[in-house]
């Protein structure tokens, strides 16, 4: 058996993941985005689907909304109208916000 250690950022998704398993029907972690030459070009740290809704989530550790903003607006224009909602998830204070194109807003 091997045991896998896991990363500070990695707790971090699974205590949001424990936070809003309730709220939908699907919860995934860390799924990677393919380029056509198969290359990893983004990650989506946690996305949720409720009915035909999607909603992705961006982790991390410390307060760094406009890294996290960069990250959603690069998810948002790959999968342009499937996401209906995306959110920052600071690990460290465990605020949750919603990031638009311009605002972030806590929730």
């Amino acid at each position: 058996m091997v045991h896998v250690k896991h990363t500070k950022h990695d707790e971090y998704v699974l205590d949001l993941t424990k936070q809003i398993s309730p709220f939908y029907d699907t919860v995934r972690t860390h799924i990677p985005i393919f380029n056509r030459k198969r290359r990893v070009i983004a990650e989506i740290d946690v996305l949720a689907k409720r009915g035909d809704a999607i909603d992705i989530y961006e982790v991390k550790c410390s307060h760094r909304p406009f890294k996290a903003r960069q990250q959603l607006s690069r998810l948002r224009r790959i999968f342009r109208h499937h996401i209906k909602h995306s959110f920052f998830y600071c690990g460290s204070s465990g605020m949750l916000m919603v990031m638009d194109e311009e605002t972030m807003v806590p929730v």
